[in-house]
């Protein structure tokens, strides 16, 4: 029956994809997707035409809905709502310099994670309005609304106010985490003069109902939404392997770190969601397969054929720069090139790199909470290479569970949408994901050589 089917939505950067789930239970009963142009700045009504594409004939049969979305694009609209610039996306750089301004003026690093629970790099919204400012004057004085990729959705779907959630919104530079509220004058300092922000809804709350009646929820970020679909929680690490790399963790207080090497998110419950994101995860596996002109399973294949610390091969793999550590204007580096080197080797140092470069993540992030380590959750495309099997538990240290692939960012908004839907205090329980858990000895000379190359390169990358 249509009164048990909520519809999750995964607005991410590279497509939209819709899931119909059950209700009561968190079975998938159909799914469907539609890809997004390429690219770090997209017209967003192209993501409209995707949502309507991914939707269709799934939309009639769902009684709730919510969009999970890729974190922190700026999508900038007139006073009629037509976009005034592309949305600019997380993985666009071009506002590093504005990202360093933007901390002076509010006092430093330390300043700057109190004000808004993160320090801010390139990927911040807030960051984005003061490149539109500087760069593109014309567009920016135009400039009435600011929403957010999910926001942007939502408000497709229903046509009136636009809304958001504390979790997405605090990706924004413009959101203060201690007070679960906007800061409309950073947002106003930002861009150069005052700006309407969406509405803050709650986790669990109806933001609005169609002319259908159709309940939609908040959404969320894609991290949030991920996290809720796992039902991560204290004690849990989660490390995605998508577009980015990402680790992250839930914890029942407010993060404020002032070194920027983690950022003090807030997730999709009421609780906080500290993590510490990489710009560079799945496409440094991408990269290699173009170069030795295999797909992602031979690349696998071959990487399990070299030993570990793949012949002395190491790979910095900061190709599209890189915000953990922050090194916006960085490029990749490799080390110990030989004439003996083999496409094995190739193979192999591209995984440990990927690994490496997540495994730092995961230390900044335990090292910051100072929550112990319960579980390791490795989720996103990526992580269904049995070479990322092999090999993640040796680098990372521990044990690792992988759950059975799916699209865990819709998964996460179809399961707030049935929490809205139910009126509950808590989301619904559904059945634990199927999953498998991989173990292996540690390797760590892999981490010993991969931190050399990092901290050899630091000055000059």
């Amino acid at each position: 029956m249509a009164s048990d089917l909520v519809l999750g939505v995964d607005s991410s950067t590279q497509s939209t994809k819709a899931v119909l789930v059950d209700a009561g239970t968190g079975e998938v009963v159909a799914h469907q997707s539609a890809p997004h142009p390429p690219g770090t700045s997209v017209d967003p009504r192209a993501w409209l035409d995707a949502f309507d594409r991914a939707t269709d004939g799934l939309l009639p049969r769902a009684s709730a809905l919510a969009v999970g979305g890729q974190q922190h694009g700026m999508v900038a609209l007139d006073a009629s709502g037509e976009p005034v610039h592309d949305a600019i996306l997380w993985n666009d750089t071009r506002s590093s310099h504005e990202a360093r301004d933007l901390i002076a003026e509010l006092g430093g690093p330390a300043a700057c994670a109190e004000a808004v629970g993160s320090v801010l790099v390139a990927s911040f919204t807030s960051t984005k309005l003061r490149w539109l400012r500087d760069h593109e004057p014309e567009a920016a004085a135009r400039v009435h609304e600011v929403l957010l990729p999910h926001d942007y959705l939502s408000r497709h779907v229903t046509g009136g106010e636009a809304f958001t959630d504390r979790g997405d919104a605090s990706g924004t530079g413009y959101f203060s985490t201690a007070d679960d509220d906007w800061r409309p004058d950073l947002a106003e300092a930002a861009i150069g003069h005052a700006v309407s922000l969406p509405r803050i809804v709650g986790p669990a709350e109806v933001a609005a109902r169609t002319s259908t009646g159709l309940v939609v929820a908040a959404g969320t970020g894609d991290n949030m939404a991920a996290a809720l679909a796992l039902d991560v929680q204290p004690g849990d690490v989660v490390v995605s392997i998508g577009t980015s790399g990402v680790a992250s963790s839930i914890s029942a207080t407010r993060i404020a770190d002032g070194t920027g090497t983690v950022t003090g998110f807030a997730d999709a419950t009421g609780r906080f969601l500290p993590m510490a994101t990489t710009m560079n995860a799945a496409r440094i596996l991408d990269l290699q397969c173009a170069l030795l002109g295999v797909d992602h399973d031979e690349l696998g294949r071959l990487a399990l054929q070299a030993p570990p610390g793949a012949n002395g091969l190491t790979l910095l793999p900061y190709y599209a720069g890189e915000r953990t550590p922050n090194r916006p204007d960085a490029t990749g580096t490799w080390a110990g090139l030989t004439s003996s080197t083999t496409r094995e080797d190739l193979a192999r140092a591209a995984f440990e790199a990927l690994l490496c470069s997540l495994a730092d993540a995961v230390d900044l992030l335990v090292g910051l909470t100072g929550d112990p380590v319960e579980r390791i959750l490795m989720v996103g495309g990526a992580a269904s290479n049995p070479a990322v099997h092999a090999l993640a538990p040796a680098i990372l240290g521990a044990p690792v569970t992988v759950p059975a692939p799916g699209e865990y960012v819709a998964l996460g908004a179809a399961r707030q949408a049935a929490w809205a839907l139910s009126g509950s205090a808590t989301p619904p329980t559904w059945a634990a994901t199927d999953a498998a858990t991989h173990t292996a000895e540690p390797t760590p000379l892999v981490r010993e050589a991969y931190a050399r190359l990092r901290d050899r390169t630091s000055d000059w990358t």
